[in-house]
């Protein structure tokens, strides 16, 4: 039986993105190995994410292909399942730790922590959960050296929906529960709305510059609307930072 290749679509920074049956097949990066073995070891330590495949007769990375629809299209998530995504990062993060961290010196991430110490995916947003029978966040190609704060920020803005536009009680109920389904601490608590500003303006400083130098995808996205929408939801998460901390 011949299988046919079936262009997918949604991503903003992956091309030649293609389904063959139950796989998904896209371009070997430079670092398409540390993420094969990172999603083998993270498989081994019990959390469901997609099998990774190695590489096929014509070199592109390979990976599990997992059905169901994108969270993207099922925002704003209830509190049973921002409770549910907060466990999920949380079991990403400690499987984590024991995940040997490439060389950083060595590492050129769009949106670097401060003092990486855990290998993380850096992109745990609606766009990449993917739910059905299986909840799975997918598009691992971002994953690097970061931090549980800087990681967590990310996804607990975006799943939460803190975007300009949005009632800010109504986001931050909703902040709250993906940060109580990660089971944060009170120090990890008290760091989060700094972090969200500071991750959420690294966002639109990278559109911005990227803009600015050519550099693609994140040029043409900055002149296609994600540049504004990155700059209203970094003035939104800063300016209600008080919210977010009760909230916490």
């Amino acid at each position: 039986m011949i299988e046919y290749e079936q262009e997918l679509t949604g991503g903003n920074a992956s091309e030649s993105v293609v389904r063959i049956g139950n796989t998904v097949r896209k371009p070997w990066l430079e670092n398409s190995a540390v993420v094969q073995n990172y999603l083998a070891e993270l498989r081994t330590a019990g959390v469901d994410v997609p099998e990774p495949l190695g590489r096929d007769e014509d070199g592109r990375h390979v990976i599990e292909y997992v059905e169901g629809v994108s969270a993207l299209d099922q925002l704003p998530l209830g509190h049973a399942e921002l409770l549910r995504v907060g466990q999920m990062i949380r079991q990403i993060h400690d499987a984590s730790e024991t995940v040997a961290i490439p060389n950083v010196d060595g590492w050129n991430p769009l949106l670097p922590a401060e003092n990486p110490d855990l290998m993380c995916h850096n992109d745990l947003a609606p766009w990449n959960l993917i739910m059905g029978e299986r909840w799975v966040f997918i598009d691992w190609d971002a994953a690097g050296p970061s931090t549980r704060l800087w990681d967590l920020a990310y996804a607990a803005q975006s799943f939460g929906v803190l975007f300009d536009g949005q009632p800010v009680d109504e986001a931050a109920l909703r902040l709250r529960a993906v940060v109580d389904g990660y089971g944060a601490g009170a120090t990890l608590r008290k760091a989060l709305p700094a972090a969200m500003a500071k991750r959420t303006a690294a966002m639109y400083e990278l559109l911005e510059s990227s803009h600015e130098t050519g550099f693609q995808p994140w040029a043409d996205m900055y002149v296609n609307g994600h540049g504004e929408h990155w700059r209203a939801a970094a003035e939104y998460v800063l300016r209600n930072q008080a919210v977010w901390q009760q909230a916490l």
